[in-house]
């Protein structure tokens, strides 16, 4: 009996202890890719909600105007940075006028139209960060530009510069406001000094000629790195987030219509060395994009807007001869980004949410870039 008792006290050899444990190691290998798995398809699914919410908005704002809304509001303000009647300085960035469109009534209200954004009077607002324009899956947790509250979701410019200026759904309103406006650059009172295309706002539904299903309306973009951070390098995980200027080979040829020379400007943006740093020699101006969600300028597209030019989540490049500089100008290569594996979440202009492979081919990006390019897109195209 006592020597029953005392087979019945044995324990775990080590070489058992051991095996168990490696099963329970092998059990929590196959076990952590599948929860982060199921967390960025929770995180996929609110941005794409998010989309959602701004494409309902963008619909909602034409019942009332019969027009989509343009890249910036030419409000008027008569004092702050921008001030002269809207003719220079920060604007009202779209989602301002989205406001009332996304439950925000309130901090729409809050909005001082006759003072511009970026003026102590408008902090209530500028400051004030919102769910509906972040992604979840951007890990970066610090603001690009404290204390302005910024945004991943970026309007659709247009297809390359090189090829056709204005030709997305968010872009510069033609009309200006004369009152109190300065000359500027040699330019007369009261003109716009970006000139009269057929391409600028305001347009409405109709202007989307290639069918609102084909045009894209909204995409994501990485914040900017921190503007206390180092400037990224193309080698670097935060490259996304880095603005990399005058790439060899870049060009700036306003509405040539040349397919080539776009292609060129992105083999020579894919083409920089590991350690080419962002705005190198510029400062540290990587913090542009998405700084602000209620800032605008027609020149500053990295900051609100993304360009159908490089395929998502390559490289974004500008050339400083272009209009907007480090800013981003009209011929800059602004790309969609996400840390979504595999591609980007689009909003097409009908509202639907769709997402776009990184392979995508160029042309075909390009072609869901633009309003009324006549492109013929099959349904595998992207």
């Amino acid at each position: 009996m006592d020597e029953a008792r005392r087979r019945c006290r044995q324990g775990f050899t080590l070489i058992e202890l051991l095996v168990v444990i490696a099963i329970i190691a092998v059990l929590i290998a196959l076990l952590l890719p599948a929860v982060q798995s199921a967390r960025e398809a929770a995180r996929r699914a609110q941005c794409t909600n998010n989309l959602k919410q701004l494409g309902l908005a963008v619909h909602n704002y034409h019942s009332s105007y019969n027009v989509l809304p343009a890249e910036e509001m030419w409000m008027g303000a008569t004092v702050g940075s921008g001030a002269g009647g809207g003719s220079w300085g920060w604007n009202a960035s779209w989602p301002v006028c989205l406001l009332p469109n996304i439950e925000q009534g309130p901090l729409y209200n809050a909005y001082n139209q006759s003072v511009t954004p970026d003026w102590p009077p408008n902090s209530t607002v500028s400051y004030n960060a919102l769910a509906t324009l972040i992604c979840p899956s951007d890990n970066q947790k610090s603001r690009p530009n404290y204390p302005w509250a910024p945004m991943n979701y970026s309007g659709n410019l247009g297809g390359p510069g090189p090829i056709r200026y204005w030709s997305g759904t968010f872009v510069t309103p033609f009309t200006c406001s004369t009152s109190n406006q300065l000359p500027i650059n040699g330019w007369p009172v009261g003109t716009c000094w970006w000139g009269a295309d057929s391409n600028l706002a305001y347009f409405g539904l109709e202007g989307v000629t290639d069918g609102s299903s084909n045009t894209a309306l909204f995409s994501e973009r990485l914040l900017g790195a921190s503007s206390s951070d180092p400037a990224p390098t193309v080698s670097s995980p935060n490259a996304r987030r880095g603005i990399f200027l005058d790439p060899p080979g870049m060009s700036v040829a306003a509405n040539s219509g040349n397919m080539q020379l776009a292609l060129q400007s992105i083999r020579a943006c894919q083409s920089l060395p590991g350690t080419t740093v962002g705005t190198a020699g510029q400062g540290n101006a990587n913090w542009l994009a998405g700084f602000s969600f209620t800032m605008a300028y027609p020149w500053h597209s990295v900051v609100n807007r993304y360009t159908h030019y490089n395929t998502p989540n390559k490289l974004t490049c500008l050339a400083t001869n272009d209009t907007g500089g480090l800013w981003g100008g009209l011929d800059g290569i602004i790309t969609a980004s996400s840390n979504h594996p595999g591609g980007v979440n689009v909003c097409f202009t009908d509202g639907s949410v769709r997402f776009v492979k990184d392979s995508v081919a160029p042309q075909s990006w390009w072609a869901i870039g633009t309003k009324n390019g006549g492109e013929v897109l099959g349904s595998d195209s992207y």
